[in-house]
């Protein structure tokens, strides 16, 4: 199980290393703000169904199983939600600025998608070898796509200088409470539908997902477990939840999703005070795990969407017994992994 849980949900805000607009301290939202922003955006998102698979059951210990479809969003993924809330609660004058974000494909859909709405400029920074599907799909949607760097963090240095030098708004993908507040959204659909909920399992990149998705879930029942799965190939994130020190550590997963070398402070200290377990899954699992939801449930996950159900697996004599929702955040693989995973499994 994870690091001692000090503080209540909502509490003090956390001092952070990368901010946006020059704050020294960033608000932790609070079920009524994810309330209020899925009020907002519901026009823009799908409300994405909670399905239940009984041919899972046997695969993660004889849990009653649930999967919450991020992967139905028009987007394909969960990320958009954050997009939209943060446009809509963007003054005008902010607008006209323009905005920059790095990027390794849905989170950058889904400002693209967002910044077309309003009229906004949009720069994505993306890692040069970027998923080419996720890329035309940026484009597609009017975003401004420049190649730097070889992986997430690279591109997030290039997006630092835009920011600094050309004046664009820097939308961190982590460090951005409207970002959490709005992919908090789906938990609080979580809850809604299914309140005899007893785990959540949730992918961990950079943790916007499951920072939004613990805030809700536990303020309308403190006793669901919410629980991390981030790829063993890269456990940044991981690392800093264990140790409550923000670790920079090399990577290499396939997981583009899940592929941040850094832990950041605002994420991760929600992390510490809300999750009920972080567990580390291999690369092998992973992809392993998109076959298996195409035979079980007849659904594409990427890589990143697949590990929820990876990471049950590898804890099942845990969750047997209980009713769990795995979150398939995202379903924007490559037609090059699928074959690769499928010629595999």
């Amino acid at each position: 199980m994870g690091p001692p849980a000090p503080p209540a949900i909502g509490g003090e805000p956390l001092r952070q290393t990368h901010l946006t607009g020059g704050a020294n301290l960033l608000k932790r939202p609070t079920l009524g703000d994810i309330r209020s922003a899925h009020e907002r955006i519901l026009p823009y998102i799908t409300r994405t169904p909670l399905h239940r698979y009984l041919a899972l059951d046997d695969l993660v210990g004889g849990a009653e199983v649930y999967v919450k479809h991020e992967n139905h969003q028009r987007l394909g993924a969960f990320k958009m939600r954050g997009g939209v809330n943060f446009m809509l609660k963007l003054p005008a004058e902010q607008r006209l600025r323009g905005v920059v974000t790095a990027s390794t494909g849905n989170h950058g859909q889904s400002i693209a998608y967002a910044a077309g709405l309003f009229g906004v400029h949009a720069v994505i920074v993306v890692p040069e070898g970027a998923n080419p599907g996720k890329v035309a799909s940026m484009r597609a949607l009017g975003g401004d796509v420049r190649f730097h760097g070889r992986d997430f963090d690279g591109s997030r240095e290039e997006v630092e200088r835009l920011s600094r030098e050309e004046g664009y708004l820097y939308i961190h993908s982590a460090n951005e409470p409207d970002l959490v507040e709005g992919v908090g959204t789906y938990g609080l659909e979580i809850m809604d539908d299914l309140p005899g909920v007893d785990a959540i399992l949730v992918p961990v990149g950079a943790g916007s997902g499951v920072c939004g998705t613990a805030i809700a879930a536990k303020s309308i029942n403190p006793d669901v477990e919410v629980i991390g799965v981030q790829s063993a190939d890269a456990p940044a994130t991981h690392r800093s939840w264990r140790t409550g020190e923000m670790a920079t550590l090399e990577m290499g997963t396939i997981a583009e999703g899940l592929a941040t070398g850094v832990g950041f402070e605002y994420t991760v200290g929600i992390m510490r005070d809300l999750l009920s377990d972080f567990v580390l899954v291999g690369d092998d699992e992973i992809e392993r795990a998109v076959v298996l939801w195409i035979e079980h449930t007849r659904n594409l996950a990427e890589h990143a969407g697949a590990a929820a159900l990876a990471g049950a697996i590898s804890i099942r004599e845990d969750l047997a017994g209980k009713t769990v929702v795995l979150v398939q955040s995202g379903g924007n693989l490559s037609l090059a992994h699928l074959r690769r995973a499928l010629s595999r499994y």
